[in-house]
Formats: structure tokens, sequence, C-alpha cells
């Protein structure tokens, strides 16, 4: 249905200014405006993009946690990314929610980047494939996607305010690319950023309509990221269509006095509506239009059957010496080691965060697989100074005789108006009117000790408490933000803990007052009731981890981040792993040359161990099923199917693209185009350091040989097609990559290679199978800054078929014409 339909037409005119206008803010945080007068019921959207939150930020309803957007590139799958997209699509149908924000489509710029696990790569290519699949699995079950966060939101310092200044061309090739792909999809809304590009905010700024709407097409809704619009003309001029949240904002009757003396355009304001009521044909939400898509709910065994193959395929297996695979077998023996082998990250911080009803833990994993027997722990190190929520498990309600929290709103008389009970020490409101009218929140539970000994017990949040254990007051106060950024500090708030000697079965009231102090501009709350793991003395513990390797076949050392390291609202100060980390690393290799590492992290760290062990899989944020997965590959059931999605340094220094501080609020995008492996490529070509983990890396259990290369085609038809043999002696999956050179003396400032294509092979031993690649016309062109348009060089530019982009391969010319 095109905007200019008659019968959207005919429901723009049914409204009044002031109806309309009231429609291009949200009713509230996860939800938009109906209006009975046209048939038009609420739309409402949901955090993703690796799983789907629905209107709660807690775990009353639970979501399938999905491998995160770093995980899901290493497969460079398209084919599981529609899989996943079918479960997305269900997970939001059964929610009830209508658009699901995401996938993230911004690049991996410089390492550091905060958010880089919610997004996919650092080549625009592999981005935009990605993303592409995401859209269009997901909006074929009437389900809206929405590609963010529209443009080079690349990094969480400043992020509100900082001001990227990128070329022309810069922004085309790079940033801009894989956005234009969602759109040549059909996505039917993109998410406007926060940050600036060259001195104007995103929700104001030019580019939402020249490319966004007029040179692509663009003919869905610019939603924006929540309180980016913050000036009522300038945003309501520009190729914004929806204010989020709701229901105040920048625009409401401001919007409707500035069209009513010609600031703004009435026929601007139709614009957005249009496509408001355009996206709510699409997914349903009009009395007379279609119907909404009906999405077959999905079987628990199903879920985890998708998300445990998923996981596996996107490990990367960056180093092996022949330890894996290592088959479960009699009187085996296995040390699991470190704090992510129990506390494992299945996925990162801030609003991708879901919250899934289980995570297999690798410890839980690895004994399922090989036997409890045969699987030992030892932490080794302590843990992160962090509160972990009350699960339901630890507390009892005596009302029902089940676990939970039970929380009491209090008007200023100290009144009760109100009750909610939550399963666990996890509570969130948002835009919540109980919180908004309290005077006071009481929250009540009883904590059941599970073991003699000490506890320490405690609460996180900002705001004013007080904290009772079985009646004794033991804190009256404030609790202040310590983050920079306000959002990363409500969404990580600050913890304070006391200490108990407590029994088993010993159980102890604890008793939280809260009055919100701060006004971000909602009713918003996020407070956990939890406990801190205890640890013995650090030193014996380490030692006790090293003598448990000693005496075992293989030790699996599980390392990894934190959400003090990674996660939304602030970028990483370095590559490093958390402290003690790579100690135990090697001291564990030291004892036992049968070490395998697990890096569980969203982004890359800097692993100086990696040649002093036996095996090592990056394992991302692997989503619920963690643990199984793992052990899946650890023990040959599965393949290690993932390949390097971004390039992984070996030190700080080694980095080419590393600021992602602003400078006077202005952040320089000066590498042009030579962004990730583009960069690394010419800083080794200028005599500097090599990556680690090259872009496009990875090892497997079987070996492959790519046979003679052949171009069939010309101009914009041309396809790459190879012979790809699994040399080895168990079936496989090869990803086989197409690069493309510039013709030599090019007067073009190109990279030296970049990303064209890419195949997923998959063989028996033996088996030989044709890759077939299409070369896209676009990947031959660069942006003519000075023509403003695409422009194709004439020569011979040089096409490999490889197996990453530091490998030979094959290679041949591509002839092509100019243009």
């Amino acid at each position: 249905m095109p905007l200019t339909s008659p019968f959207l037409t005919e429901l723009l005119q049914r409204l009044t200014l002031e109806q309309k206008v009231r429609l291009l803010t949200g009713a509230s945080t996860w939800s938009l405006h109906d209006e009975p007068a046209i048939g038009l019921r609420a739309i409402v959207v949901s955090d993703g993009p690796t799983g789907v939150r629905g209107s709660s930020f807690d775990d009353r309803d639970p979501s399938a946690s999905l491998p995160s957007a770093t995980s899901v590139a290493a497969s460079w799958d398209r084919d599981l990314v529609r899989r996943l997209g079918r479960l997305i699509a269900s997970e939001a149908r059964s929610k009830g929610v209508d658009v699901v924000l995401g996938p993230t489509v911004n690049l991996h710029r410089s390492p550091r980047g905060g958010r880089h696990f919610e997004a996919f790569s650092e080549d625009p290519f592999l981005t935009g494939e990605m993303g592409a699949a995401y859209v269009a699995s997901v909006q074929a079950h009437g389900v809206a996607t929405t590609p963010k966060h529209y443009v080079a939101n690349d990094s969480e310092t400043e992020r509100m305010t900082v001001d990227v200044r990128a070329a022309e061309r810069t922004l085309r090739e790079l940033y801009l690319a894989p956005f234009e792909r969602m759109v040549d999809e059909g996505t039917w809304l993109v998410m406007s950023a926060y940050n600036s590009v060259d001195g104007v905010t995103m929700t104001e700024n030019e580019l939402l309509r020249e490319p966004l709407k007029t040179e692509w097409g663009f003919d869905g809704v610019v939603i924006s990221d929540w309180t980016a619009v913050r000036d009522t003309v300038p945003s309501a001029n520009s190729g914004q269509d929806l204010a989020m949240p709701g229901p105040d904002g920048a625009w409401g009757q401001a919007l409707v006095d500035a069209v009513k003396d010609g600031r703004v355009s009435e026929a601007a304001v139709d614009d957005k509506v249009l496509r408001l009521l355009l996206l709510a044909s699409r997914v349903g939400a009009l009395e007379d239009g279609p119907a909404e898509v009906a999405v077959e709910p999905w079987v628990d065994a199903d879920v985890v059957a998708l998300l445990r193959e998923a996981a596996a395929d996107g490990m990367v297996l960056a180093r092996n010496d022949g330890t894996l695979p290592c088959a479960p077998r009699a009187g085996l023996t296995i040390a699991a080691i470190g704090q992510h082998a129990v506390r494992p990250r299945n996925q990162g911080g801030g609003s991708a965060t879901v919250f899934p009803s289980h995570v297999v833990s690798p410890l839980d994993g690895l004994r399922a697989a090989y036997g409890d027997d045969a699987v030992r722990f030892a932490a080794g190190l302590p843990p992160q100074d962090e509160l972990r929520p009350f699960p339901r498990t630890a507390l009892f309600e005596e009302r029902s005789g089940d676990g939970g929290v039970h929380v009491r709103f209090l008007d200023a008389d100290g009144a009760e108006f109100a009750t909610e009970d939550f399963p666990s020490g996890r509570l969130t409101w948002i835009n919540d009117s109980n919180v908004g009218t309290a005077a006071t929140v009481e929250i009540s539970a009883r904590f059941v000790a599970a073991r003699d000994g000490e506890h320490e017990l405690g609460f996180a949040g900002l705001g004013l408490f007080r904290f009772d254990l079985d009646g004794a007051t033991v804190f009256s106060g404030p609790v202040l933000p310590e983050a920079e950024d306000f959002v990363a500090a409500l969404l990580n708030p600050p913890h304070r803990v006391f200490t108990l000697e407590l029994r088993e079965g010993q159980s102890v009231e604890l008793l939280l007052s809260y009055t919100p102090q701060f006004d971000v501009g909602m009713s918003f709350a996020h407070i956990l009731l939890g406990e801190k793991d205890l640890f013995g003395d650090p030193q014996e513990e380490l030692e006790r981890a090293v003598e448990l390797a000693a005496t075992s076949d293989v030790a699996v050392v599980v390392v990894g981040t934190t959400e003090a390291l990674e996660s939304e609202g602030f970028d990483r100060p370095s590559l490093a792993l958390p402290a003690g980390q790579d100690e135990l690393v090697r001291r564990v290799s030291a004892v036992n040359k049968r070490t395998v590492v697990v890096v569980n992290s969203g982004a890359p760290v800097a692993m100086p161990w990696i040649d002093e062990v036996a095996a090592v899989i990056l394992a991302w944020f692997p989503g619920q099923e963690f643990g199984s997965a793992l052990a899946d590959v650890l023990s040959g059931e599965r393949e290690p199917g993932g390949r390097m999605p971004t390039s992984w340094a070996a030190r700080d220094e080694d980095v080419p693209v590393w600021n992602v501080e602003p400078v006077d609020g202005q952040l320089a995008y000066a590498e042009g185009v030579n962004v990730g492996y583009r960069a690394w490529l010419r800083q080794q070509r200028q005599g500097g350091a090599a990556p680690a983990l090259p872009f496009g890396s990875g090892l497997g259990y079987t070996s492959w040989e790519l046979g003679a290369l052949e171009v069939v085609g010309a101009g914009e038809a041309v396809v790459a097609e190879i012979d790809v043999t699994n040399t080895g002696a168990r079936a496989g999956k090869h990803i086989v990559q197409a690069y493309l050179s510039g013709p030599g003396g090019s007067a073009i400032d190109r990279p030296i290679a970049w990303l064209a294509g890419f195949a997923v092979v998959r063989a028996d031993a033996g088996e030989t199978v044709t890759a077939r690649i299409p070369i896209p016309v676009r990947a031959f062109q660069h942006w003519d800054a000075d023509r403003r348009q695409w422009a194709s060089e004439g020569g011979t530019f040089t096409l490999r078929l490889a197996s990453s982009v530091v490998d030979p391969g094959r290679s041949t010319g591509v002839e092509m014409n100019a243009s």
C-alpha cells in the first residue's frame, strides 16, 4: 500500500490538526496513541534486537535470550538470521508487540565501543546483509523492524551530544550503507540517533530527508531514540516522524501552535501521519485495514534447539593445537575454571537486556555433556563487585507460600493505594503511574539462607532509601549516581551491602523504603534486592584453581568482560580483560598443556596468552543456551561455525582507529573509509602491526581447499564461482569470502581491499560443492562527492575469493567500464 493510497488519505482527512499531532508523540514509554475516530488501535513497541522484552523491564514475563549481534554476524549465515527472525516475530506477537526496535546496524569503528555487542560488525557489507536478513524475516510475519541508530552512533562517550564530523564519502560508503540496505529490504521504521552529524542533531538533520526519504525512497516512519527530539520546530521541519517516549515531549501543543502560526506546514504533519497510518496498516492496527498477520507460537523445545545451534554456529575457534574436539570418554577429567563458568554473560547490558526463563552456564553444560563426576569447578578469582538479584528460590512469600517480592505504594499520608508482586529481586518501572504518584515505595521480602555462614545482603538503586533487616535500620539516606551517563547510572545503579551471619534455613525480613529523588522526564525506577557472591582468600582460591588444573586431563578457563566494561552508556578504556584473568590463564596453562580458554565477551579483548594455550574459543554473548552450545563445540558434537566479524588486536597500542573521545564536543572520523580491517591492511602496508585475529578468520574441525575461480557475467551481473572441497575427515562449515581491490594506478583513495560478497559452504568429508557469490555493482563503485552520485572507475579490479581478509585465496581480474 503506497503512502498516497486513497484509503490512508481518507483516514487522514477525518482527523483534526490536534488529532494528527497527538499521534506524533508516544502515548507512553512503549506504545503509540490510538485514535478511535479512524479505527486505529495503539501500536506497541519493544526493545530488541537480541530478544523481545515487551512492555516490562523485569522477569515477570520471560523472553528468549538470543545470541548477541556479534555472535550472529560471526556465523555469516543469512539463513540462520532468518530463522532467528521468525522466533523474534513469534516472541513479539506473544507479548502483543508490533514493532521491534532493532537491528542495530552501527559499525565497530573503534574496538572500544561499549555497545558493539549489539551491532554486527566493523564491515558495512556484512552488517547490511545480516541486518537485511533480520528485517526480511521479522517483517514477513507482520512485525515491524527498526534499524538503528541513524547515523554514526558508533560509540557511547558523550553520545547524547557528540558531534560526529565525517566526510560525505565516508558516510555514504560506510555508515549510511547498512541503512540503505535495510531500506532496500523494505524496513518499516528507522530510528534516529542522539548524536549530531556535521553540527546538526540527527532528529533535525537533513540526512533524514536526503538520502533516506528522497533518494532511497523510504516510506516508513522515522522514530526517535528515546528523548532525542529536543526542539519543536527544527525537528518537525525535518524528516523526523515520531517522538518517543510519551506522553510528554517537544511536540504536542507546541507543534499545534507552530503549525497555526506558520512555522511548520500542515503538509509536513500530514506526511508524518500518513507514514504512521501506513505502519499501522502493515502491522494490522487499523480496524478497516489488513488483518494482523498470524504467527505460530514456538514450543520451548524448538526455541532451545535453535538458540543452542545458533550459539555454537557463532563461536570462533581462534586457536587449536589438536586438543579440540575433546569427545567424552571414560575416566576423562575436566577442570572448569573462572567466575564466568558459573556466572556467564549471555547478553550485553542496557536496553538490549531481556529476561530469559533460564541461562545454561558453561559449568552446567559441561557437566551435562561429560558427567557430573568428570567436571570439577574452581573460581580462581573473586567475583565482580556487583549485587545479584535474589532469585525466586531464595525468597519466601508468606501469603502465597511461594517466592517473591511484595511492593506497596504509599501516599504522602502513608496510606497504601496500590500493591504489586515481583518474582525476584529485580524491580523496574518505566513511566509507571504508581511510581509517579507515590510518596514512598515500600518493598519487602523474606530471604531464606541456603547455607551456614556469612551472607552479604543489600540493595541497588538511585534515590532516597531506608533499608531494614529484621526490623533494624542498617541504612538511611540518599544513593547518588556514580556514572557520568545518567541513563547508564539508572540501568546499573550503585549498591549498598550489609553482612549477616545466618544458619541454613534461617530467614531474614528485608524492608526497603524508596523515595524517588531524580527527575529523568519519566517515572522511572530500577531497584535490586539481592546478595553478593562470597569468596575465600584470593591467593588460596587461585592456588586451588591451579591445583585442580594440574590434576585434570583438560582445563577449560572461561574469562570475559563484565557490565562495568561492556554496556550501553560508556566506552571501554582499554581492551584488557578484568584484573587477574590474564594471570589466571597463564597460571593454569603453565600446569596443564591442554588448557582451553573460552572468551565470553561481546567485542574484542586483548589475549596476551593466546600462543601459550592449547585452544581458544570466542563465545561472544551467546544467549541463554551458552553452556549447552559450548559443550557441543568442545565435545565435537557441533562444528565451531564462526569466523571473525571484526578484527581483534593483540595490544591496545596496535589498534589503528582508537579514539572515541570527542574534542570540544566533536569526534572526527579522520580515518575516512579505512575502518576495521581496511585500517589494519593500510597500517600493515606501512610497516605497522597486524591484528591478532584478522577479519574473516577462524578455524574448524576439518580442512578446506579452494579450486579455480571463475567469473560469470559482466557489468551488473557478476557472479564469482569456485569449487570448495572438504579435505578433512568430518563434515564441516566454511565461509568463502569475496574481496575486491581497485585498479592499479587508481586516482581514487580506496581501501587496499574490501568485502564484496560471501557464501556459507557446508560439506561432508571429501565432498566438493560449488560456491556462487553474486558481486553487486555497488561493490565496484565509490561515492563521488563532487557529482553527488555513485560512480564507477574504469579498469581492472582484482577479485579474490579467500578464507579471510589476509588469505591469498584465488584471484582474477574483473574489467569495469567508467561511469
